[in-house]
């Protein structure tokens, strides 16, 4: 019996039975990721607290300010509904993409619509923008709970513009968990982003204290081995030319 007969054979019960699982891991995910974000909410007193983005993915940049994103579209992929765009006030559209996001304006509408942000919804597999739409995308601490790292990872390079930046925070080695599936090293994310971008920084790091896991970045404490849990911070830029110019 070839493939195509087998599949024709299963009945509705035995599809149920298949599908079942992959079901479940889905929703499983997607609850204990809105389980952490209502909980943030408890703790921030039912206001969000995102003031601390513009320190944390100005470091990522490299930048001491917003001025370089004047005029461009920014998003963030794996944004969350706290607001993490909030900072960026030179932008001229703040996008954050989330696959959670209907979710998130259901549960935080004030919130959400407070930020200035359009929250867009991705699936785990498209990101639903044309492509060269993005001038400067963030990706912090996110691509590790994706279901599918390499479709991720390639949807993100479409949807950036010839010349547009990728400023992603990485964290590496630590062990699957149901809200974060992937257990990401630096070959992975080298074969499937760097490889396919013109690399400005590489940071790597072992975490800080758990108060602060991105201090060595700050106090310049970089040390890391091969295979610990640790933190790469990446700026690259996707080939091409941006307004024309090289």
């Amino acid at each position: 019996m070839n493939l195509k007969e087998r599949l024709k054979a299963l009945t509705p019960d035995l599809m149920k039975k298949l599908i079942r699982p992959v079901r479940a891991l889905t929703i499983k995910k997607s609850s204990a990721t809105l389980a952490f974000w209502k909980s943030r909410y408890i703790i921030d007193h039912g206001h969000f607290i995102n003031y601390q983005y513009r320190e944390l993915m100005l470091a990522m940049a490299e930048e001491t300010s917003d001025v370089f994103l004047t005029g461009k579209i920014v998003a963030d992929f794996g944004c969350g509904p706290r607001g993490s765009l909030v900072w960026a006030q030179s932008a001229l559209l703040r996008v954050g993409i989330d696959v959670l996001a209907d979710r998130y304006a259901d549960l935080f509408t004030d919130n959400m619509i407070s930020h200035g942000m359009i929250y867009l919804k991705s699936t785990e597999k498209i990101i639903p923008l044309p492509s060269d739409f993005i001038d400067v995308m963030f990706t912090l601490n996110a691509m590790d709970h994706v279901d599918d790292f390499p479709s991720m990872c390639r949807e993100i390079l479409r949807v950036i513009k010839p010349g547009g930046l990728f400023i992603g925070s990485f964290n590496l080695g630590e062990p699957p968990t149901p809200s974060e599936p992937q257990r990401l090293d630096e070959e992975m994310i080298k074969y499937n982003l760097i490889d396919k971008l013109e690399l400005l920084s590489y940071r790597i790091t072992k975490k800080g204290p758990v108060e602060n896991i991105y201090s060595p970045f700050f106090n310049g404490n970089l040390t890391y081995r091969d295979g610990q849990e640790g933190i790469l911070w990446i700026r690259a830029k996707k080939p091409g030319e941006v307004n024309g110019e090289k």
